[in-house]
């Protein structure tokens, strides 16, 4: 317990200082959030003019799309301000050499990693992810109760740590061969999928979007229970396995990568 109250406090420190750095460029902070809600509302701009021309796709509403999509911004906004790191990792710092600053203090070097930096944009995709949430509730009333808003809410940080889970994954790889930034977009840009419906996809990518890189567990599965009330067990059971699944496999692979990594840089 004294150990786990050392971390929040130190998560505290590094917030604090990063919200510091931040605020001597107003501009740049500013004009993060607002980049991020012009992409996110050229996207709902872009759904609407799908449900312009078809009343339903493939018999979601838009209401249940646009809910579907402002969810999957939710979990993956909270990973995007908190965990962004990772990407550091993966792009320049074990390249560079500067991972070795990690191994010479007295934290978790993932923990440290993690919670070192936020990224202040993320939250034009949080808060758009819960107007688009908040806006929709309403108008799905009749599929909705308080018990499934509860478990959506409960739902999100384990939705979270599969994000941080894959980025951890293949960020890891980059101990082994210094770099691994591109191996990551690769995987993190399926979750654009995750948007819509998975039904909307052919088989072979609705099993790669399940199964192998999950991000329609991040967004599609919840929503059939939370808008339907479909399978409880599989849509609110498999999301959650894979996020244990996924971060347990992450830090194993990130323990594994510190014991193969050779200082490098110039």
């Amino acid at each position: 317990m004294k150990k786990l109250k050392s971390m929040f406090k130190i998560h505290r420190i590094f917030i604090a200082q990063e919200f510091k750095r931040m605020m001597e460029y107003k501009g740049d902070f500013i004009v993060g959030i607002i980049g991020f809600l012009m992409i996110q509302m050229s996207n709902l701009l872009f759904l609407w003019i799908i449900f312009s021309q078809i009343p339903n796709l493939l018999g979601w509403t838009v209401n249940e799309v646009v809910f579907i999509y402002g969810f999957s911004l939710i979990p993956k906004g909270i990973d995007h301000f908190f965990f962004d790191n990772l990407w550091a990792i993966g792009h320049f710092t074990v390249r560079k050499g500067d991972f070795d600053k990690y191994l010479t203090r007295p934290v978790n070097t993932l923990f440290h990693v993690l919670v070192e930096k936020i990224q202040i944009d993320a939250l034009g995709e949080i808060l758009t992810g819960i107007a688009l949430v908040c806006i929709t509730i309403p108008k799905l009333g009749a599929n909705l109760n308080i018990f499934r808003i509860l478990i959506m809410i409960v739902l999100i940080p384990f939705i979270t740590l599969i994000y941080t889970g894959i980025k951890t994954i293949t960020a890891s790889i980059a101990f082994w061969t210094k770099r691994s930034g591109n191996i990551i977009y690769m995987f993190y840009m399926v979750n654009d999928f995750a948007k819509y419906p998975a039904t909307i996809y052919n088989r072979f990518v609705q099993n790669i979007i399940t199964y192998i890189i999950p991000f329609a567990l991040t967004s599609y599965y919840p929503a059939l229970f939370i808008l339907r009330g479909e399978n409880s067990l599989f849509n609110l059971g498999l999301p959650v396995l894979a996020a244990v699944v996924l971060m347990g496999f992450g830090i194993l692979v990130w323990h594994k990568g510190i014991r193969a990594y050779e200082s490098a840089g110039s």
